[in-house]
């Protein structure tokens, strides 16, 4: 009889990790597209990249859309590893016309300030990332209308979701 092996426990520390690494791959592929392209192409290029990770992402919440808002909002909160550490997500709004959650956390915008990364350059590098999101809850089949940070705000992206359009019909 042999044992299974055992499961490793993620850390904290290595998940930050992670995410650190995660956010230093952005903010290089970003300043090596800028340098080539310029600012808005690089958004544009970064953009749809992160879109089609959120489209690949987005598979498993597709069993709520178009219309089931409150089961989309507790999976995809509750698949939010070590949230209320990285993220602290404030809910709300999570209703049959909606979900809105404010994340005061970003692992990704913590370590791009960390970089000395702020103002326009910072937003830039939030909106390229954040387009994630639409691909995401797109792909689920919902309609996405969030937010990300923009310099003068506090905390970071706004996720703004509400029912698909095929829920309209």
């Amino acid at each position: 009889m042999t044992d299974a092996p055992a499961t490793p426990e993620i850390t904290l520390e290595q998940l930050s990790g992670a995410y650190a690494m995660r956010a230093k791959f952005y903010m290089h592929m970003f300043d090596v597209l800028r340098e080539e392209y310029g600012p808005d192409k690089t958004i544009e290029l970064m953009s749809k990249a992160t879109f089609r990770l959120g489209v690949e992402m987005g598979e498993k919440l597709k069993a709520h859309g178009p219309a089931n808002i409150e089961a989309l909002t507790e999976q995809f909160l509750n698949g939010i590893p070590c949230r209320d550490h990285l993220f602290s997500p404030e809910l709300l709004k999570c209703d049959a016309e909606g979900m809105e959650i404010q994340f005061h956390r970003c692992p990704l915008k913590d370590n791009w300030e960390a970089a000395g990364r702020e103002g326009d350059e910072l937003e830039m590098l939030c909106r390229a990332a954040g387009a994630i999101d639409a691909g995401l809850f797109g792909a689920a089949g919902f309609t996405f209308k969030g937010e990300t940070w923009k310099p003068g705000k506090t905390g970071c992206c706004r996720l703004i979701v509400e029912p698909g359009l095929a829920a309209a019909d």
